[in-house]
């Protein structure tokens, strides 16, 4: 796990400090190592450097990519190409896993961000074949990966990763992230130079001008939209798409080709009986767990209380206990990380010590307070680099930074399951109309009754918020009357449509691709690696992913339960208690209550002394709406004012 960076100039050379700036700022991403490679993209002559945070092993090891001196201003150096690199240390934790690494003749040079949890599988079929290694890490079993089946490699790994691959010999850069986009990877494509890294804040190094994507700020005004688009908030810096690799030469030749795609079923019923299918997915959940327990540093999980952290973690106590084998990662106790609230609403303790109790596992507790939000907002943006989406991300940040404390650098959590299974509230819906679309009423009937007479579900549903996936939605909120005339009509081309469209295997594809996954996977890579900890997802085991996919609509929604399969697979793993839980919370706050309370005069003094959201909106109005909402005059919830809010924070400290 590491961030990168890289810079190909077609003209002339690399400015030495830039790329040692780019890297600095990404210091909390690998704090255990950094490299760097300055090459020749023509004739394939380089140098190699570490910096002040290479230790002193490295220098001493005698491998093709172990550096021999340390970089400094004085160093005269002509180059088109840099790379760069800090580790945090994963797997292989000895020199022979520094960055940037190469194979035998250094032929293929890389910087790599992620893990590829089938590593060992690869590596063995990789001898076989001839090639040799240096190190246990996977690092090098892309390098030969790549020598072996070119960018066909890609559908070899499982795993999450982005990197960027030195073909010396082809004389081109080829660059890959992962099917689903966990690990980022950012580029700037222009004025001579094709520059890329893990986070946004590199690039801007670049004296690329500081322009905001008013396209995109459109969309998250009008919509709540985030990551649902190759932009980003900040014109000229994209993103290479999930399942998509790249490949440009020093003429400038940029090419992006996909390499995975994803088809989801839209079948209702199972063919046959389901319970062949309950244990075929069993065992690939409970197999990608046991991939994403490889690691040479403890492992964690996230625990929310919730269905899917919940399956997590019984069955890593499940491993536990049926292993001969110690799981030296996960320790004597499974250390588990969890954001509590004192608002009983929103508090799953009750839940999560269910769990405890059955793995007995340690209980990590923390209190996320509207006071530290208010004081740590700051660096959250500066880490999360855009907009986001509600204040329930400080929990995640809460979370992620005690794990650190506690000593753990790898936390298991369970993003994509909501994604796939129809988890959300809003899939009830979706349901019920593809069910009336295929004509299919006695269902439907029997689905809307176990829908309106469960309390659980009732109770914690937000129907003003699901509004929006609806064409009478806005209306109903009347945002738009907030918006200038000049704004909205420039971008009045750009339709939004979050709801049902053609049918639900493609809206459940959509959530997964496009409008809810993609966001959860930037909060969480940015949450973690923030406080230098890497999130695994077992949940996206490609594998699964695939065979979830494939399964009718009843075996993901069924009899008024979502998740219908994952609750019949986790059946004498998982207390009773949560298999059968239909209330739903995650790592939320209560984001009403500090918006109307505790934070109420900060929010509206960020409101009166707006310097950047007047050019959006009409502030008076703005503030007309929200002195309403504190009042409790209008249908608004915090959710509405936490974009106005965070837009303007986030444009005082990377625009103005």
């Amino acid at each position: 796990m590491c961030g990168i960076a890289g810079i190909l100039r077609f003209k002339g050379s690399i400015n030495l400090n830039l790329i040692k700036r780019m890297n600095e700022l990404m210091s909390h991403r690998g704090p255990d190592d950094e490299g760097y490679i300055f090459g020749d993209i023509k004739t394939g002559n380089h140098e190699i450097f570490g910096f002040n945070d290479t230790p002193k092993g490295v220098y001493e090891s005698k491998f093709p990519y172990s550096p021999k001196k340390e970089l400094n201003d004085q160093q005269m150096i002509h180059s088109n190409l840099a790379l760069s690199s800090r580790r945090l240390a994963i797997l292989d934790l000895s020199p022979a896993g520094h960055q940037p690494m190469t194979n035998k003749d250094r032929s293929i040079w890389i910087v790599h961000n992620g893990e590829i949890y089938n590593f060992k599988e690869i590596r063995e079929e990789l001898k076989d074949l001839g090639h040799k290694f240096f190190s246990n890490s996977d690092t090098e079993v892309i390098i030969n990966a790549y020598e072996e089946w070119g960018h066909n490699c890609l559908k070899k790994f499982n795993g999450m990763w982005s990197f960027c691959i030195w073909d010396v010999k082809r004389k081109k850069l080829f660059c890959s992230r992962d099917r689903f986009g966990i690990k980022p990877f950012y580029y700037y494509f222009g004025n001579g130079i094709f520059a890329f890294a893990s986070e946004i804040k590199p690039l801007l190094q670049l004296n690329v001008e500081k322009k905001p994507n008013d396209s995109l700020i459109y969309d998250f005004l009008k919509a709540g939209l985030l990551d649902h688009t190759e932009d980003t908030f900040f014109e000229g810096i994209r993103k290479l798409p999930p399942a998509y690799y790249l490949s440009i030469n020093l003429e400038g030749k940029l090419d992006i080709q996909k390499y995975w795609d994803l088809c989801v079923s839209n079948e209702i019923y199972p063919e046959k009986n389901n319970s062949n299918n309950v244990e075929e997915f069993f065992d690939l959940f409970n197999n990608a767990i046991k991939l994403r327990l490889r690691s040479d540093v403890l492992v964690g999980s996230c625990l929310s209380g919730g269905l899917d952290s919940s399956s997590i973690v019984c069955l890593v106590d499940h491993g536990k206990k049926s292993s001969s084998k110690v799981m030296k990662s996960v320790g004597e106790k499974h250390k588990t990380f969890s954001a509590c609230f004192e608002d009983k609403n929103i508090d799953e303790r009750k839940y999560i010590k269910e769990v405890i109790e059955k793995t007995n596992s340690e209980r990590n507790y923390v209190f996320p307070e509207p006071s530290g939000f208010l004081r740590e907002v700051d660096i959250l943006l500066r880490r999360q680099e855009e907009p986001f989406g509600g204040s329930s991300i400080y929990a995640q940040w809460c979370v992620m930074r005690e794990a650190k404390k506690r000593g753990v650098i790898v936390l298991l959590d369970g993003q994509g399951g909501d994604e796939q299974l129809c988890g959300y509230r809003k899939f009830h819906i979706f349901y019920f109309l593809e069910l009336m679309r295929n004509r299919k009423l006695l269902r439907l009937f029997n689905e809307f009754l176990k829908f309106i007479f469960s309390y659980e579900i009732l109770k914690t549903s937000n129907f003003v918020q699901g509004a929006r996936y609806f064409k009478f939605g806005n209306k109903i909120l009347g945002l738009d009357h907030l918006l200038l005339d000049s704004f909205k009509l420039e971008f009045n081309n750009r339709f939004i449509e979050l709801g049902y469209k053609t049918n639900l295997g493609e809206r459940i594809k959509e959530d997964i691709t496009k409008y809810s996954l993609p966001v959860l996977l930037r909060y969480e890579d940015k949450n973690s690696m923030a406080h230098s900890v890497e999130a695994r997802l077992p949940f996206l085991d490609y594998r699964l992913v695939e065979k979830i996919s494939s399964y009718p609509l009843a075996l993901k929604i069924k009899n008024g339960w979502t998740k219908y399969i994952l609750r019949e697979a986790m059946k004498g793993y998982l207390p009773e208690k949560i298999r059968k839980r239909k209330s739903k919370i995650g790592f939320s706050t209560p984001e009403n209550k500090w918006f109307k309370h505790f934070m109420n005069k900060e929010v509206k003094d960020v409101f009166e002394n707006a310097a950047f959201i007047p050019t959006y909106l009409n502030r008076n109005l703005l503030i007309e709406q929200f002195s309403k909402y504190s009042r409790n005059n209008n249908i608004y919830n915090s959710e509405i004012f936490h974009r106005f809010y965070i837009l303007e924070l986030w444009g005082r400290k990377f625009i103005l």
